[in-house]
């Protein structure tokens, strides 16, 4: 097995990992700069997932830039099998072509993906920390994936119907043109916020502006403003129709050149026809997917070939250099390729009265001619944050009060409150010595002049420390990982208001409720909800502490992590809490929480959360073609956009979301294509799955439960508004 030394760490926690190919060698991307990629480069990255069940899964991408030399495009695949090998063929593979990423990969860059021009050969590194130095023009596109590319220095790269991020190094202006709409902004101000925060270390000044109110460094740098054309339309119509077609092939290199077979014509599949001493291609080529299947018994070279094997194919089925490629190892099939088959068996599923299934060595083959075949599919998706370590690291924390910041009693670290900013500094090693990172957790309830403050106290840690940290602004609800694995193996507490300030403690509210949610990495987070039956949720674990009790309630879809963490939550509010299953409550449970009603329920256990996980889609018409559009990354409340329909498929029932602002046709529509969706899944499910029509602000609990720490108030106020007031502290 070849050794190199970047393997050694791969893999080893949840969290994403990035490499760059730099003459042939592998070099660790520093965390700071995660989401930026050169186009003249090829990366290889590694998610890292801990399941419910405790078992690591890993996703293993390899991303070419559009002007990626053959020698680099080689390296990083000969890496990637490198890497496969280390971690013992267990990744599911990703080839990835810049501007066609898989949703899979979007989604660990949920503020964005940005391409610079350049790359190693030409001599450009990335952008250092603290570097003032810069300058360059990002056009931001697209709602869901947003993408931001470096384009020419001029008025000519503009255009009205996009966002601009004019990059001064100490000065960064958004420009929005005037047919942008509020989301896109809101978008693009999330990718703004992390060159200034990520890059810039929270020291430069960001403008936001408006078409037709250019400031003056802006006109200075790019000259006069010449009339700009239209955003220029890149939509194309998808026929969802087709999306559930698609072929199996048996793969053999023997002769040394690729020979396909087919095995089926269409799905749904057999799983019997996969054996594992052979290599299979599951053929969506047509619409921009293949899927590669490595039987766990299959020839060593064949194994070590798919890389050039779906290159191979792709080829000789005349399908666009950007095809997506998954390559999957016998058992750590994606949910996505086992949606292709009838039915799909794991290895320790049982039938009958127990006994083991095994799948039949032998399947009937017939060799015909190739045919493309023409169908659209979303891809799954794992969106994870970062870990730069396992958070054993120092830590001071303060809490802010008025212009100043007070240490908090280490006794009090973990708990944060809604009325309070904190400002955390966090010291870690790696390899090239020492770091630091500086969170800035503001919460919901916080006045704006201490939240202002946070900013301000930040900054002047950062520049008593030598201007070397990271900072990064935690806003109360969208606590990163990192942030969460800080506590000793406790779980981060998250109270709903109050502070925790000497003399100013808000009195405790007789009755509790608090739901505690596992992140991949096995950190849990608590967060104090509406002591309301309606706030439960059969995927999570609750704890409800009052007056007479304190019981741990677990979910049916919970885990055993989650349930570990509430237990400790009750340790730290000094309270002994019993276990209690859901479904096994009494009237004096229900009566402490007001009475009983109706909550996000569902009879999917553990193992059916992970290959059926929940997904969301949008559905716009704002270029003139309707269009369905994955979600990547983690579900939030803030991927829901009020001028759209969404669709949230929980496997058991389909909901429609209907935004306020968005249009009649988009709410006809948004019907239609949920029927639509469920009629063509590769599965084959029930047409009857029930249809589910909401509308914002009314959103039952059955919905909400999928998002952690739904807030009812989130539409009170703008959040394009809240997002710029954001932008000045």
């Amino acid at each position: 097995m070849v050794y190199h030394q970047e393997f050694e760490g791969a893999g080893q926690q949840a969290g994403l990992q990035v490499w760059r190919v730099e003459k042939l060698d592998l070099v660790p991307v520093p965390e700071s700069q995660y989401g930026g990629f050169y186009n003249g480069d090829a990366y290889l990255v590694l998610n890292t997932v801990k399941q419910r069940s405790g078992r690591l899964q890993y996703d293993l991408h390899f991303w070419q830039g559009e002007e990626c030399s053959q020698d680099e495009s080689g390296a990083v695949a000969v890496f990637t099998v490198q890497m496969d090998d280390h971690l013992g063929g267990a990744p599911v593979q990703y080839r990835e072509v810049q501007g066609h990423e898989s949703r899979t990969f979007a989604g660990y860059f949920k503020a964005g993906l940005k391409y610079m021009k350049g790359g190693v050969a030409s001599g450009f590194r990335h952008v250092e920390t603290n570097e003032v130095d810069v300058q360059r023009l990002l056009q931001i596109k697209g709602r869901r994936v947003v993408r931001a590319t470096e384009v020419p220095m001029s008025w000519e790269s503009f255009n009205q119907g996009d966002c601009f991020i004019l990059d001064l190094g100490q000065e960064i202006i958004q420009w929005c043109g005037s047919h942008s709409n509020r989301f896109e902004k809101l978008k693009a101000i999330l990718v703004s916020k992390g060159i200034r925060d990520n890059e810039r270390c929270g020291r430069a000044e960001l403008h936001i502006c408006d078409e037709g109110a250019e400031p003056e460094k802006m006109l200075e740098v790019l000259g006069v403003k010449p009339d700009l054309p239209e955003s220029p339309s890149e939509d194309t119509k998808i026929d969802r129709a087709n999306r559930k077609l698609a072929k199996l092939y048996k793969v053999s290199s023997a002769s040394g050149e690729i020979e396909v077979t087919v095995v089926a014509e269409e799905n749904p599949f057999s799983q019997d026809a996969l054996q594992s001493g052979e290599c299979f291609i599951l053929d969506n080529g047509a619409n921009g997917h293949i899927f590669v299947w490595k039987g766990k018994d299959a020839d060593s070279a064949e194994r070590h070939a798919v890389v050039e094997t779906s290159e191979q194919f792709i080829q000789k089925m005349g399908y666009p250099r950007h095809t997506q490629v998954q390559i999957l190892p016998q058992h750590g099939e994606t949910p996505l390729f086992k949606h292709f088959f009838k039915v799909w068996r794991e290895a320790d599923d049982t039938v009958g009265m127990g006994t083991g299934y095994v799948s039949n060595q032998i399947a009937k083959i017939e060799k015909v001619p190739f045919d493309v075949s023409q169908l659209h599919q979303s891809e799954a998706m794992a969106a994870q944050h970062g870990m730069v370590d396992e958070g054993i690291g120092e830590k001071q924390i303060w809490r802010v009060e008025g212009s100043d910041k007070v240490l908090v009693d280490p006794s009090l670290y973990g708990h944060f409150y809604g009325g309070d900013s904190y400002i955390i500094l966090y010291n870690y090693q790696h390899s090239n010595g020492q770091g630091q990172i500086i969170y800035i957790w503001q919460g919901a309830e916080s006045s704006q002049d201490e939240v202002g403050a946070s900013a301000i106290l930040a900054v002047q840690l950062d520049e008593e420390l030598g201007a070397g940290a990271v900072q990064v602004r935690v806003v109360q609800g969208k606590e990163p990982a990192h942030l969460m694995s800080l506590f000793g193996g406790q779980p981060m507490v998250v109270h709903k208001g109050g502070t925790s300030r000497e003399g100013g403690q808000s009195e405790v509210a007789d009755t509790r409720l608090f739901q505690v949610r596992a992140n991949p990495a096995g950190n849990t987070r608590a967060v104090q909800v509406e002591a309301v039956a309606s706030s439960l949720n059969s995927n999570d674990v609750f704890l409800l502490v009052w007056p007479d009790g304190c019981v741990v309630w677990e979910g049916q879809g919970s885990s055993g992590t989650e349930s570990q963490g509430a237990q400790s939550l009750a340790g730290l509010l000094d309270l002994t809490a019993s276990s209690l299953k859901e479904g096994k409550e009494g009237d004096e449970f229900w009566d402490a929480l007001g009475g009983k009603d109706d909550y996000c329920t569902s009879t999917r256990l553990k193992k059916e959360l992970d290959a059926d996980p929940p997904r969301l889609f949008s559905c716009s018409n704002k270029s003139g073609n309707f269009q369905i559009e994955e979600v990547p990354g983690e579900m939030t409340q803030d991927d829901l956009a009020p001028d759209d329909v969404m669709i949230l498929d929980t496997w058991d029932q389909v909901f429609v979301w209907i935004g306020e602002e968005a249009h009649e046709e988009e709410k006809t529509e948004g019907m239609a294509s949920a029927a639509s969706y469920i009629e063509t899944d590769p599965s084959i499910r029930d047409p009857g799955i029930p249809i589910v029509k909401i509308k914002q602000g009314f959103e039952p609990p059955t919905f909400t439960g999928w998002f952690l720490g739904w807030d009812q108030s989130y539409w009170s106020s703008d959040p394009l508004e809240r997002a710029m007031e954001g932008l000045h502290v």
